[in-house]
């Protein structure tokens, strides 16, 4: 087992080499684009990427604190569903009202990549690929749709 700095280090050297692998990646628009740190431009409307000793995942998260603006939100993803699943390739799982590590209610449309670990590196090609093309992906359906979620 690792102590607390050494996992902080071993998360903080995988984030640094998945960003400098996704460097020479444009954006859907064709611009440069901050993969890890993504901004889509709508408050409360966040794409997560998380990696831990047991799992990767990468998340749609609408963190509205109210629960009418946060199920607007979701019920138009839910709409735009078949669109989104198009793109992306696969099933993700949509999670209408969860809660976060903070006790946080939110909605969120996932997918995980189970029993691959960030603290063997023998697993790191596995996790970048799997982030790696579920962003891009996420990266081209956001910049399809972002207008109907400015207009909300």
């Amino acid at each position: 087992m690792y102590s607390k700095e050494e996992a902080s280090k071993i998360r903080q050297q995988f984030w640094i080499t998945f960003g400098k692998y996704m460097k020479p990646i444009p954006s859907a628009e064709g611009l440069p684009i901050n993969w890890i740190n993504y901004k889509t431009g709508v408050k409360h409307l966040f794409f997560k990427m998380d990696a831990d000793q047991k799992l990767a995942s990468i998340a749609i998260e609408l963190t509205h604190a109210e629960d009418s603006s946060r199920g607007i939100f979701y019920e138009k993803f839910k709409h735009l569903k078949p669109l989104f699943h198009e793109l992306m390739g696969e099933e993700w799982e949509w999670a209408p009202t969860v809660t976060n590590e903070f006790g946080v209610p939110l909605s969120r449309i996932q997918k995980t990549l189970r029993d691959e670990s960030i603290y063997s590196q023998e697993n790191w090609p596995a996790l970048i690929s799997f982030l790696k093309q579920r962003i891009i992906a996420l990266d081209q359906f956001w910049s399809d749709v972002k207008p109907l979620f400015e207009a909300l």
